[in-house]
């Protein structure tokens, strides 16, 4: 039984003339095929986003603000900074890195992007319920966003293969928790503390993404190697 597979282009390993269409043998091949798809897919995000060096540097910036000016000024400025500061974070990524001279987007038909697009929505859906939050518990506001920020990057562990997502989550959801019911003063300690676990992670996942993106350069020069011999 002959079984077809697609892929999203001659560059990314497809095997055939065309580069639209992989043809395999068995179910076997087909699994083998998949995710060697998947783990290219993967790389392409680490490669392209960093390992999400940028989005989680503009994020730190931006829970920074906010922190500041709730600790400076007052909560209601320290929220809107916040949840106003969030909408642009992905834009202002994309502008990172291509003042950086980097690749900023993936390629259209990419199959991560429609993963990316719904992680993003996902987020965006729980602005009513921080917003009630904050009028109602205003000590609860940033601990809510912890937890709604953390539980959104779990996902990245499959987009970007990397497991120090989930970590990333447990950290930030763990810490939303602990603030609300033991230390819900000061109101700015959960922005603080989620500025600077981002801040950390993202050179930790740039430091990861760079690691895995000169293991596979090393393994195709070595598969070129063996192709000349």
């Amino acid at each position: 039984m002959r079984i077809r597979s697609g892929c999203w282009g001659r560059s990314h390993g497809c095997p055939t003339a065309r580069g639209d269409i992989c043809q395999v043998t068995d179910a076997s091949s087909l699994s083998i095929i998949t995710r060697m798809e998947i783990a290219q897919a993967q790389r392409d995000v680490r490669e392209t986003f960093l390992g999400g060096f940028a989005g989680q540097f503009v994020s730190a910036l931006v829970w920074g603000a906010s922190a500041a000016a709730c600790t400076w000024h007052s909560f209601h400025l320290g929220e809107l900074v916040l949840l106003l500061g969030g909408v642009f974070i992905f834009p202002l990524t994309q502008l990172m890195l291509w003042s950086m001279g980097h690749p900023h987007a993936l390629p259209k038909g990419h199959p991560m992007n429609a993963l990316g697009i719904q992680v993003a929505f996902s987020l965006s859906l729980n602005l009513p319920l921080l917003i009630g939050i904050a009028a109602l518990r205003p000590a609860w506001f940033y601990p809510a966003c912890m937890i709604a920020v953390g539980a959104h990057y779990l996902p990245f562990v499959f987009c970007y293969g990397m497991w120090q997502f989930a970590v990333l989550c447990g950290v930030l959801v763990t810490g939303g928790v602990a603030i609300a019911m033991y230390l819900p003063e000061p109101l700015s300690l959960g922005a603080w503390a989620t500025a600077a676990v981002l801040m950390g992670f993202a050179f930790l996942s740039r430091e990861v993404a760079l690691r895995s993106g000169r293991r596979a350069a090393k393994s195709q020069g070595m598969e070129g190697v063996g192709e000349v011999e």
